[in-house]
């Protein structure tokens, strides 16, 4: 098909493109843009043809971007994302100020929420709204301004910051300690461990880079969020292995302590403050990302 040199796919028909890049499925894609699975295989259809190339590859499994699909969703994501706040904020001044933060619900728990009252403090005018979930949610569908993920970071449309200097170091209460004393890495395994499982790097690695044998016994408890592990160590139930970073309140109240010296903790690049090209031009959004450099170079919990 010729197109014209002022050539412009229809926003449904980038909108649909969007969602099924984001979900592999059209049906589903469809859902969200509340069409029939039927109608958005057409505007797709209708879309390829007009750029004159495949967006994506078309399997069984489901659907993934071609090389050409991953170029295009990089230039039109930004686009869409702004186009959609501008339509929502539009003669709202109060929305322009507003701040949409999402992240990894332990993230939030325990290391924003305590301390998000100081950028409050700092910046009245900007309205906060904190949603959390372990989901990656698409900025453009769920108008968010920025994002803490946890993961490998493999966003490649989007500007990614890596929390640095984060560590993952053993810990129990002063309690549990005082009733089972552990003098040396290797007594832990006739102890009561808890297992967080989403950190990147949990006990087996742990045990493992220690150069010791594996646990035999069952885990007193697993647990797939990291403050429900960091519980249940201050309650005085087990050890757990855990990150610094979200256990900095627990370190500076000495409800939780580290049983070993650094010598014993491990580095992990696990959270990443993730954000559109371009969006750190809006103040709401550069006064987070510089307020929140500043709170993570602070000094560690003694």
């Amino acid at each position: 098909m010729e197109k014209h040199a002022d050539f412009c796919p229809s926003i449904k028909s980038l909108r649909i493109f969007e969602e099924v890049a984001h979900y592999g499925n059209v049906a589903r894609a469809a859902e969200e843009v509340n069409i029939t699975a039927s109608a958005a295989s057409h505007q797709l259809a209708k879309l390829e043809k007009e750029l004159g190339c495949l967006l994506f590859n078309r399997s069984p499994k489901g659907m993934t971007l071609t090389l050409a699909g991953e170029n295009y969703l990089k230039e039109i994501s930004p686009l869409l994302l702004g186009l959609t706040q501008a339509s929502t904020r539009l003669g709202n001044e109060k929305a322009r100020s507003a701040l949409r933060i999402h992240c990894a619900p332990s993230f939030g728990l325990l290391w924003l929420l305590p301390r998000l009252h100081k950028f409050r403090e700092r910046y009245p005018a900007i309205q906060v709204t904190l949603s959390c979930s372990y989901e990656n949610l698409s900025f453009s569908r769920d108008n968010i301004d920025i994002a803490v993920r946890h993961g490998f970071p493999d966003w490649k449309s989007l500007e990614v910051k890596t929390i640095r200097h984060e560590k993952m170091s053993v810990l129990a209460s002063p309690d549990y300690l005082i009733k089972h004393p552990v003098a040396t890495p290797a007594e832990l395994i006739n102890h009561a461990l808890i297992l967080s499982e989403s950190p990147l790097i949990q006990w087996p690695q742990w045990f493992a880079a220690m150069q010791l044998a594996q646990p035999t016994k069952d885990w007193l408890f697993r647990f797939d969020r990291s403050y429900m592990s960091l519980e249940a160590a201050r309650l005085g139930h087990g050890v757990v292995f855990e990150s610094e970073l979200l256990a900095a309140e627990y370190l500076r109240s000495g409800t939780l302590v580290r049983v070993f010296g650094d010598e014993c903790s491990l580095p992990v690049n696990a959270h990443h403050l993730v954000w559109p090209r371009g969006f750190a031009r809006f103040p709401r959004v550069s006064h987070f990302l510089q307020w929140s450099s500043e709170q993570l170079e602070a000094s560690p919990p003694a």
